[in-house]
């Protein structure tokens, strides 16, 4: 074995050379020499001439675009007596570099974490001639550290705001509404009959002409850009002018009148990569209409089950079939992946398991290139282990990905690591083990009596607190255990919020009255503090700041939680509510615990339908009734047009109370409004009916497609 391996021991007298064959390969010959040198004790030599020294072995960096090709590619190869990496340009010279540095040991976890090993000697086989193909031609990755170059460049990624001369959702930045909406309306999608903002008629060639010239604008501003954006807004609105209209029956639906259109743009600019979202209402391949070589259409799977690899689920003849037709239809298809919650970026999501029979599936597929979008410059829950097993995946789907993962794992977090990884594992056969549908929306809430169940809990606190055992005299690695500490304390806490009174809840008994758990709110001020230290400065899509989420956990301890002697009555519906907005049934209306700022939490809530809630009175003496309804119209969550409380006796219902409320404004603002009705002798009842009106349809301003107004009621309080 020794004869077919090349041994570089760089000794005194016998160092190697590192050979800059070109002025375009000074700066990776430095690259290369400043690793190596930290890791051996002698200094190894460059020099520009492969011919000199030549009983000395040499590494020779060359640029040569010609034997290498395109698309990222790079040599690696050896004689009997030399390695040479040669790359395309400078940037792949680099991404061998880094090949060849991983082979000798070399690690970069995170931006700030390296691994450098302490050698006399390396080895490398002779006679070995690889050249390293990506398995996507584009590779970008929406995590934290890829915000640095250096980073992207070991891990070999592309990077979406150096690229795009325009990026994501244009139509608002093409197209204002603020400057054009008020003069010319029908500048915009003619959408359920009134004309909208959030998107344009695809068929007007004013539009075409507007956009046009803005993107020459842009292109003339951004000559280094690859791409530009020309794609819908985050929205599910769509032009319905006859013209459009009759585009959409031609080609399919609304991505019809939309390649028209950009069919019409790209053909002004043929040497200009201008890239789309197929998205929501565009989400499949138009018919009947080819789409320009320029055009690069980004397709968009935003509602797939997380916690399965596609390959396993009942959708994945039809996800291929789309697959498939956008291949017949487009020359240049990419992939826009979700690869984390994004309601709650500290909650556990075990989803590695699907990561690599996945890409190997778009792979497959002709998809040419990926948008991996995790919690961008938010370090969330393992965002280090993500990052870095996603790039190595997408650069080669035929990464060993537990080789990678127990390396990285090894090296990151030292003694602990063991214990980490049962953590991992654990989470992810109790995912697989529950079959939970793992929504990129979702809560540690709706995962209670799957994954995090509170006994899973408990085995997960058993082995992170092994692994804080074994690193407790190690500062850094005690540091990055202390972070996935973090991601226990807050599905905890959401938890506790949720179950309120009852077991695992934030309350316990205090004599006659509940308070908050002994020494709970103190664990939620450090919580506080450890993300801030930790530069986690949002934990979730929404913005909510850990300074915001401790104040209204803070509020919902002191101000959310109530006695009342509805607690021992019987509540029921006679209209039944939506069960993602139900999952405590009828004790969510009546088990002491009010809602707040998150509706997902203690509010139960109807669709487009009456709220209707009887109460057993049983001869119980109150006189008072109260609750909350919330307004969030961004999430189609509207105040009741009209309250109705009724008594029931002698086998009659009267009304008692009727209110209404006062005419529907439009209002992006979150609210909760109370209502009391008071000094009424219900117990002269045997039931009392409470029945909540919506708004007979949308506002025009929230009006979208099989969408109708909610309402949403919490705690209905009797005293």
């Amino acid at each position: 074995m020794a004869q077919n391996s090349l041994h570089l021991a760089n000794t005194k007298g016998q160092e190697v050379v590192i050979v800059s064959s070109g002025e375009n390969v000074q700066k990776a010959s430095v690259l290369l020499k400043t690793y190596l040198d930290q890791a051996f004790e002698n200094a190894f030599l460059i020099q520009n001439d492969r011919t000199e020294n030549t009983q000395n072995s040499k590494i020779i960096l060359e640029v040569n675009k010609e034997s290498v090709g395109k698309n990222d590619s790079f040599i690696i190869k050896s004689d009997e007596t030399n390695i040479y990496l040669i790359g395309s340009n400078e940037k792949t010279l680099r991404y061998a570099i880094y090949t060849l540095l991983e082979e000798w040991g070399f690690r970069k976890y995170t931006s700030k974490d390296s691994f450098i090993p302490k050698l006399t000697e390396v080895t490398f086989p002779k006679n070995f001639n690889k050249t390293y193909k990506p398995s996507f031609e584009y590779r970008a990755l929406f995590y934290p550290d890829c915000y640095d170059e250096n980073f992207r460049d070991w891990h070999k990624l592309d990077w979406h705001p150096d690229d795009f001369g325009i990026w994501g959702h244009s139509f608002y930045k093409l197209l204002s509404a603020k400057e054009y909406f008020k003069t010319n309306p029908d500048f915009f999608a003619l959408y359920e009959g009134k004309r909208n903002t959030e998107s344009l008629c695809m068929s007007n060639d004013t539009v075409v002409k507007i956009i046009s010239k803005k993107m020459a604008d842009l292109i003339s501003q951004n000559p280094n850009a690859r791409f530009f954006s020309i794609s819908q807004n985050d929205d599910v609105v769509y032009c319905e002018c006859d013209k459009c209209k009759a585009l959409n029956e031609k080609h399919g639906g609304p991505q019809g009148s939309l390649y028209y259109f950009l069919n019409k743009i790209a053909v002004q600019f043929p040497k200009t990569k201008i890239t789309t979202l197929a998205y929501l209402h565009t989400y499949k391949a138009p018919k009947n209409i080819k789409i320009k070589p320029n055009i690069y259409t980004i397709f968009c799977p935003i509602e797939m089950n997380r916690g399965k690899a596609i390959e396993e689920t009942s959708e994945h003849n039809g996800f291929v079939n789309i697959l498939n037709k956008w291949n017949t239809t487009t020359e240049h298809l990419y992939l826009w992946d979700y690869t984390v919650e994004f309601t709650n970026y500290l909650s556990p999501f075990p989803n590695f398991h699907t990561f690599s029979k996945n890409y190997k599936l778009f792979g497959q597929n002709k998809v040419k290139g990926l948008f991996v979008q995790g919690y961008a410059d938010v370090p969330g829950d393992l965002y280090e282990l993500r990052q870095y097993l996603l790039a190595k995946i997408i650069w080669d789907t035929n990464t060993d990905v537990e080789a990678v993962t127990n390396d990285f794992l090894n090296g990151f977090y030292g003694n602990a690591a063991p214990f980490v990884k049962k953590y991992i594992d654990l989470l992810i056969q109790n995912q697989e083990k529950s079959d939970r549908y793992l929504d990129i929306y979702t809560s540690p809430i709706e995962s209670r009596n799957t994954f995090l169940s509170p006994e899973a809990m408990d085995q997960y606190d058993q082995l992170i607190s092994q692994a804080e055992m074994v690193s407790k005299n190690e500062p850094v690695i005690s540091r990055r255990v202390l972070k996935l500490r973090l991601a226990l304390e807050y599905v905890y806490f959401e938890q506790a919020k949720f179950y309120g009174k009852e077991p695992h809840g934030m309350f316990e008994k205090n004599g006659d009255s509940f308070s908050v758990k002994n020494h709970l709110e103190k664990r939620v001020q450090n919580f506080e503090k450890n993300c801030t230290d930790f530069g986690i400065y949002e934990l979730s899509e929404e913005g909510l700041s850990p300074e915001e989420y401790s104040t209204q956990w803070n509020y919902i301890a002191h101000n959310n939680v109530v006695d009342h002697v509805g607690e021992i009555l019987k509540y029921e519906f006679t209209t039944k509510p939506e069960p993602e907005f139900n999952l405590k049934k009828e004790n969510g209306l009546q088990d002491g615990i009010k809602g707040y700022k998150d509706f997902n939490i203690n509010w139960t809530g109807w669709y487009g339908q009456n709220a209707e809630i009887i109460i057993s009175c049983n001869n119980t003496d109150f006189n008072s009734l109260e609750f909350q309804c919330l307004e969030d119209q961004r999430h189609w969550i509207f105040l009741p047009s009209k309250i109705i409380i009724k008594g029931f006796k002698n086998q009659k219902w009267k009304t008692l109370k009727e209110e209404k409320e006062s005419y529907l404004t439009e209002n992006y603002d979150f609210t909760i409004k109370k209502y009391n009705f008071r000094n009424i002798s219900f117990r002269n009842f045997d039931k009392i009916k409470v029945i909540l009106v919506p708004e007979k349809k949308l506002p025009a301003w929230r009006e979208r497609k099989n969408k109708k107004p909610m309402l949403m009621i919490d705690e209905i309080i009797l005293k």
